[in-house]
């Protein structure tokens, strides 16, 4: 049987409270040769924090042991043991306490544990080793620093307590204070035990709801120097700025180690209580590395009397060595295994900043309030000190303790046995005198409202280097209005491209991750950010092709009006008086009206313009071409005239022409008013030619109503050409049949072509193409017919004869 585990610091007392702290952070393994019994692991390298956290414990139960209204008449005594920050020691260290010093003879057992509660452990693993083993046990464990949120469960840990709250409050604090500082890309670290793997799940989980991605996730422990090189080289190839470092105090002392000999500086450290405000990680080569870190700690709570106490009263009254040796049979003591904490004797200026500090005292009053309940203490008359107590009755008062302690902060233990969440958001700040100050910047308390939990103040941080602009830490920057984000592929959704909004679609929010199409008669602007109305597009007045158009329509009317002005000036001539001239005069005013009725086609439809350009086209046309078939047939029957014995003529004189002509006008008057009656053309708006731009256009309303104006315009002028056509050969010196048929064959082609341009073509062009096909179809008529006449009227004068227009030689002028 090997010799018991002995602690480190310890007294009697009427009862015990056990403690466990890695007050040594090294531990080196004896040579296990089989030959000899193992020797007791040794252990060094003092860890400062939790040697105050343990002289803390010790203080709160002098406190109360001096106290009269708390445990009046009996003592506390305590078994204070070092764990090395080793799983290995913390698991020997448990096993101590439960077992107590004395071996029993044979194979009796008391039954009666030897402790009535445990204060500790530090980390979250080995608080998960301690309360496994003492479980069964129902020992009570009062941790102040296990925040793990694997802890919570009480049915694995039943009587588990803490004064410190879970990491479920603090995993997803860190993705808030992410989130809030605009940080949507960040890199990941965490210590390879329970405290960082459950604290890092629960900030990935919640970081990935709000939106934050994580470039990488790497992991380590303090015995793994090979995982540590892979962690510092993947944070020396990552891209982002900021890293969460929910890492264990002793891991973030090797990683920032690391990465001060590998020069990484400049990175945003964000942390967490574990090491956030640990002065010991504060060197002039480590510094450079931490420098601004931003993180959440344990409020910084001053107990009043113990600054004093770490100086003289710890050491004159609970350290061993410290006054004589005695004969104490219990432990032998080895004082030179403590010289390395008697050289801590005269320091106290770290006290201030232990922040853990309260929550060791909070669980040392918290044990004593509920042994106060077993025992029936009352302040005159005293606790009841012969009463048994088991460890399960101190699990049962302890869920029900509710207290203030003497800086105001009242203690009680929730249903997973913690307390409520309070956060400082600290930030590492170097004051002019190089000293380096954990500046509070903000807090996070969950027993508050959702919306008043998380305040910080950016103003008063100094950021990463010491610089007073926040660090951007983005994988792609934002998208500005008029774009939207497209997800790189095989890389998370923080990766994106900007891709600007196709035509007719919108953003106008920064990091839209869809373009929103625009209304029906809206079109997206230049910027692509905001939907503007489409362009009207029609056949002005004030375009240039709107102009040139008016300027050849007007030409056009204009010299018919010349032409006019010449035929009456001569209206006596015998080349005027040939085939009708009252004819020629009605032919020249409907070319006139024909020109400028394309006019009606310029300028922004109406529904008057609309009814109108189509009606006064149709109906100037018919009167046009029934004029020149007037004047076809006048032709025919002037020669049939001359053949013996014919009285044709008398059919088709003046007054039969003049009412031809009224006869197949009307006929188009009457289908243009069925037309209009019908389904009248009416101003619309086309926008599915162009998606940019809207039509200004007339709608035909009937269809059947606008062919059947075309169609008997066209029937009209192919009679005149067959008609002209059988005309041509007949013997005359002027024979006008010859020039219709020309005419007529220009008409009938440029009418011929526009169906196909017109369905063609769009929007304004459209109407360009029938404005064209008006003015060409017109100017051919004019100048096929009245052209020759107006040859020989001014330049020909000679030929202007009855005797040649009669004459049957074979010279032509033409």
């Amino acid at each position: 049987m090997g010799e018991p585990k002995h602690p480190l610091l310890f007294k009697d007392g009427d009862v015990t409270i056990g403690a466990l702290f890695p007050v040594h952070s090294i531990e080196t393994l004896s040579s296990f040769k089989f030959t000899q019994k193992p020797q007791f692991l040794s252990c060094s390298s003092v860890n400062l924090r939790d040697f105050r956290l343990a002289q803390i414990m010790i203080f709160a139960i002098e406190e109360i042991n001096k106290s009269e209204s708390l445990l009046p008449n009996v003592s506390i005594g305590y078994r204070l043991y070092d764990t090395c920050s080793s799983r290995m020691s913390s698991m020997s260290a448990t096993v101590g306490l439960m077992n107590g010093l004395e071996i029993e003879a044979g194979d009796t057992c008391s039954g009666q544990s030897p402790i009535h509660a445990i204060i500790g452990e530090t980390e979250s693993s080995a608080t998960v080793i301690l309360s496994r083993t003492t479980g069964p046990f129902k020992i009570p464990v009062i941790s102040h620093a296990a925040s793990c949120e694997c802890l919570s469960n009480r049915k694995d840990y039943p009587s588990f307590f803490r004064t410190i709250s879970s990491d479920y409050h603090q995993g997803r604090a860190l993705a808030y204070i992410v989130k809030h500082l605009g940080w949507s890309w960040v890199g990941a670290v965490s210590s390879d035990n329970d405290y960082g793997n459950n604290g890092m799940a629960i900030f990935l989980n919640t970081a990935q709801k709000e939106g934050i991605c994580v470039e990488y996730s790497v992991k380590f422990y303090r015995t793994e120097p090979e995982k540590l090189k892979k962690v510092v080289d993947t944070i020396k190839k990552g891209t982002v700025k900021v890293i969460v470092a929910f890492i264990s105090f002793l891991e973030m002392g090797l990683l920032t180690e690391q990465l001060s000999i590998q020069n990484i500086t400049g990175l945003q450290m964000v942390g967490v209580e574990a090491w956030i405000t640990s002065k010991t990680l504060i060197t002039p080569t480590t510094f450079r590395v931490l420098e601004g870190s931003l993180g959440f700690a344990m409020r910084k709570i001053n107990i009043e009397g113990f600054a004093d106490y770490v100086i003289k009263a710890f050491w004159d009254t609970a350290f061993p060595c410290s006054h004589g040796q005695g004969n104490d049979s219990q432990i032998k003591i080895n004082c030179s295994s403590y010289q390395d904490l008697l050289v801590l004797k005269n320091y106290n200026e770290d006290v201030p900043e232990h922040r853990f500090s309260s929550n060791v005292y909070k669980a040392v009053y918290a044990v004593a309030h509920s042994l106060h309940s077993l025992l029936k203490c009352k302040t005159q008359e005293g606790c009841e000190k012969g009463l048994k107590i088991q460890p399960q009755q101190v699990v049962e008062a302890l869920k029900k303790v509710n207290f203030t302690v003497k800086f105001g902060d009242r203690v009680w233990f929730d249903s997973t046995g913690a307390t409520v969440a309070q956060y400082e958001v600290v930030n590492w700040q170097q004051d002019f005198d190089g000293s380096v100050q954990f500046e509070p910047v903000g807090y996070y308390d969950s027993s508050l409202p959702p919306d008043q939990r998380f305040v910080v103040n950016t103003e008063n941080i100094l950021w990463a280097g010491g610089k007073v602009n926040k660090p951007r830490s983005v994988c792609s920057e934002s998208c500005p209005p008029g774009t939207r984000k497209a997800a790189q592929k095989g890389r998370p959704v923080c990766c994106y491209d900007c891709i600007p909004c196709a035509e007719g679609e919108i953003s106008n929010e920064t990091d839209s991750n869809n373009c929103r199409q625009c209304p029906g008669e809206y079109w997206s602007n230049a910027e692509k950010d905001k939907c503007v109305l489409k362009t009207l597009e029609f056949l002005s007045f004030t375009e240039v092709m709107g102009i040139v158009l008016v300027f050849f329509s007007l030409f056009g009317a204009g010299l018919t009006v010349l032409v006019a002005i010449v035929f009456y000036s001569k209206k006596d001539t015998p080349i005027v008086k040939a085939n009708n001239s009252e004819l020629s005069f009605l032919l020249l005013f409907s070319l006139i009206l024909c020109f400028l009725c394309s006019l009606t086609f310029i300028g922004r439809p109406t529904e008057w313009s609309c009814m109108l350009r189509h009606t006064v086209f149709g109906i100037t046309f018919v009167l046009c071409i029934s004029c020149v078939l007037g004047k076809t047939i006048v032709v025919l029957m002037a020669f049939k005239a001359t053949l013996p014995g014919s009285n044709v003529m008398k059919w088709f004189g003046p007054a039969k022409q003049r009412l031809s002509v009224f006869a197949f006008t009307l006929i188009q008057v009457l289908i243009c008013v069925l037309w209009l009656t019908i389904s009248p053309p009416f101003p619309s708006k086309n926008m599915k030619y162009y998606k940019e731009r809207i039509i200004l256009e007339c709608s035909l309303g009937s269809t059947i109503g606008f062919w059947a104006v075309l169609g008997y315009i066209g029937i009209l002028a192919a009679l005149c050409f067959i008609l002209s056509f059988l005309a041509r050969k007949l013997p005359d010196n002027f024979n006008e049949a010859k020039f219709i048929t020309f005419s007529m064959l220009i008409f009938c082609a440029v009418w011929i072509t526009f169906i196909p341009a017109y369905v063609s073509s769009p929007g304004k062009l459209t109407v360009a193409v029938e404005i064209f096909a008006i003015f060409s179809s017109s100017t051919g008529l004019l100048f096929c017919i009245f052209a020759p006449k107006c040859y020989i009227i001014l330049l020909k004068p000679e030929k202007n004869t009855k005797q040649h227009m009669v004459g049957k030689t074979t010279s032509k002028f033409y």
